[in-house]
């Protein structure tokens, strides 16, 4: 799949920039993309340059197939970081692409590594070079550009999502760093998976990892390296995890519907995987307690009593301990009965009366604290349902005078909703039966 590249040995250059690929051969990974084929291995061989936004998460590629193009395409290539750039550098690489294109005729290809991070009027800024021709614009971005980049500048590029390297993928970056950089150092199986689980799908965390082993190991004059040793050399590392991104929101998303889903191992991998990252207890505390609402209900009550336990007990043990009350209420969600009926009945009644004229209460149904209203006879033929046979007053109506007839809460077959249906249904038998004798 791959050629081995040049290597600067300059001690000063990190390994990672040592090792970046030269040409399109040598790039590891992202064959839905640079496979033959491929839309960039399409691009790459038209030699139709175009404008697009590459989408994925760090240490995947995007800085070096926007500088692949710039050789490919001989075209002149600038890069600003949105972190640290504005609009005057915007300007200045117009101004420079101006120069280019009088002088030589070459196009340029404008990088914007983390373009999410500029405002709107810095991204249309862009627009009229792009559209103009003289900018070909390439961002990279982590974030999810449906939400982060302008509707304007999406439509005059190509998105294209790249993906963490696999570990096969991993694997073969690690065999040509080993053999390029570090010849005389040998990893054993467990600390070649070590690095490889650690860098987590990241090309420049395991370079970088690999580089601060044979840095300790050249320190140490250790030639053989075992997993214990890559775990004395580095600090704890933790999982990709950007608690404002789109890996946050599809990780909670993933234990929420794994809950929902009634996988219990699911959804214990998924929160183990949320606080290996980082993520706030009490922020998956909270969301474990709307779970318990929204899809449990009443099926089963105390599913909401242990979700409510759970973040009282992590507020009160703190960490490590408060988390396993945590892990635990996740496990009975993923078995308990599974409703979302008074979740639909909420959002429906909450739908009508957003749309609803105000209803006046009936007479007999409102409260006659002073002789005045008892005058206008509020609350009169008021029907007490305890001194009703079974407590409950048949034929009544609760709604308006007018009102539609709604039939907003549906339980389910399922827990103890199950009851619920029988006991709603048995009412509702009594109703009509009211209702047939008055007619």
């Amino acid at each position: 799949m791959m050629n081995d590249l040049p290597l600067d040995n300059h001690p000063s250059t990190p390994l990672a920039e040592r090792l970046r690929p030269r040409t399109l051969a040598e790039v590891i990974g992202q064959t839905h993309l640079l496979a033959p084929g491929k839309p960039l291995a399409t691009a790459f061989q038209s030699g139709q340059l175009h404008s697009m936004i590459l989408w994925g998460p760090p240490g995947v590629g995007k800085t070096t197939l926007a500088r692949l193009m710039a050789d490919a395409f001989d075209a002149d290539f600038m890069a600003l970081s949105a972190v640290f750039s504005g609009v005057k550098d915007i300007r200045a690489a117009v101004a420079r692409a101006e120069t280019t294109r009088a002088l030589s005729g070459r196009r340029t290809i404008l990088f914007v590594d983390e373009v999410h991070r500029f405002n709107k009027a810095q991204q249309d800024a862009f627009l009229p070079y792009v559209e103009g021709g003289l900018l070909t614009f390439v961002g990279a971005t982590t974030e999810n550009p449906s939400f982060e980049v302008n509707s304007a500048l999406l439509s005059r590029a190509s998105v294209y999502v790249l993906h963490p390297l696999s570990a096969t993928e991993l694997g073969q970056l690690f065999e040509r760093a080993c053999r390029l950089a570090l010849p005389g150092l040998g990893f054993d199986a467990d600390a070649r998976a070590r690095l490889i689980g650690q860098a987590d799908g990241d090309a420049r965390r395991l370079l970088n990892l690999v580089e601060q082993v044979g840095t300790a190991a050249a320190t140490e004059r250790v030639t053989s390296i075992d997993g214990a040793f890559v775990d004395q050399t580095l600090a704890q590392s933790l999982r990709r995890f950007d608690k404002g991104g789109d890996a946050f929101y599809d990780q909670i998303s993933a234990l929420h519907k794994s809950v929902r889903g009634s996988s219990p191992d699911a959804a214990l991998y998924w929160f183990c995987r949320m606080l290996d990252g980082g993520a706030d207890p009490r922020y998956l505390a909270r969301r474990i307690i709307r779970m318990a609402w929204e899809d449990i209900g009443l099926a089963d009550p105390r599913a909401a009593r242990i979700a409510l336990d759970a973040a009282e007990t992590f507020e009160r043990l703190g960490s490590p301990e408060g988390e396993l009350a945590l892990a635990e209420a996740v496990l009975y969600l993923a078995m308990a009965a599974k409703s979302n009926a008074a979740y639909l009945a909420y959002n429906a009644a909450r739908a009508f009366v957003s749309s609803d004229g105000s209803r006046p209460v009936p007479v007999r149904l409102r409260n006659a604290p002073t002789r005045l209203m008892k005058d206008l006879d509020y609350g009169k033929n008021y029907r007490y349902a305890h001194d009703e046979a079974g407590a409950y007053a048949a034929g009544e109506s609760y709604f308006p005078e007018g009102m539609p007839v709604v039939d907003w809460y549906r339980p389910v077959e399922r827990g103890l909703e199950i009851r619920i249906g029988e006991k709603l249904a048995q009412l509702r038998e009594l109703d009509r039966r009211a209702r047939e004798k008055k007619s």
